[in-house]
Formats: structure tokens, sequence, C-alpha cells
């Protein structure tokens, strides 16, 4: 009977997390979320290393790569499809990414059309 207690108080102490605000994932999402993230690491290293297409096709297969391992972070590691209402996380990474993208985009913009440099 001990047994069956602890068994299901593992149970119930697993539906807590799931739905309040631990939000802990399974140990099967953090595996799949790390194979992937090794998977998206080891194939732009391996195509720059191998100097297997040529500069433009590696600098997409990059940015595209880094797309992807920060989209497999967000979901099995930061749980952002878990999150509920109202979506206070995801607004401020929203955020973020805009003043992010807001950087990078006028740092490139001016190191482009720097009169003094040229």
């Amino acid at each position: 009977m001990a047994n069956h207690n602890q068994v299901q108080g593992n149970h119930g102490h697993e539906g807590h997390d799931s739905h309040g605000g631990g939000h802990s994932g399974s140990m099967k999402s953090y595996v799949i979320g790390f194979i992937l993230s090794i998977v998206l690491t080891i194939i732009p290293l391996v195509a720059v290393m191998n100097d297997l297409f040529n500069k433009q096709v590696t600098v997409v297969l990059i940015l595209v790569m880094a797309i992807m391992q920060f989209a497999v972070q967000l979901i099995f590691f930061m749980h952002i499809r878990d999150e509920e209402k109202p979506r206070y996380n995801l607004m401020t990474l929203i955020f973020g990414l805009v003043i992010l993208v807001t950087i990078v985009a006028g740092s490139i913009w001016i190191m482009n059309n720097n009169v003094v440099a040229g």
C-alpha cells in the first residue's frame, strides 16, 4: 500500500509541475531537444570544416541552423508552448527580438554605409 501511495504521489507531483508554475519538461523532451541541438550544431560545423559550399550558401546555412537552434531552445528547454495566458514571456521575447534585429540591422547598415572608412 505504501508503494501505491508513493507512485500515486509522484504522478500528482508531475501533474502539478506541468500545470503549475514549474513547467518542467519530461526527460524525453529534454533528450529530443539535446539531440536536435547537437545535430543543428554539427551540420554547419561540418559544412565549414570541409568547405562544402561557397561563402554565401555557408552563411545562409549557418543562419538557418541558428534560427532552428533558437526554436529548439524555446520549445524544448524554455517550454514557450506550455505557457498559460497571459503570455508575458512570449511578448517579452518578441520585444527583445525586435530590439536585437534593430541593433544588428542598424550596425550592418552603419558598417556598409560608413563614408569615413570607405
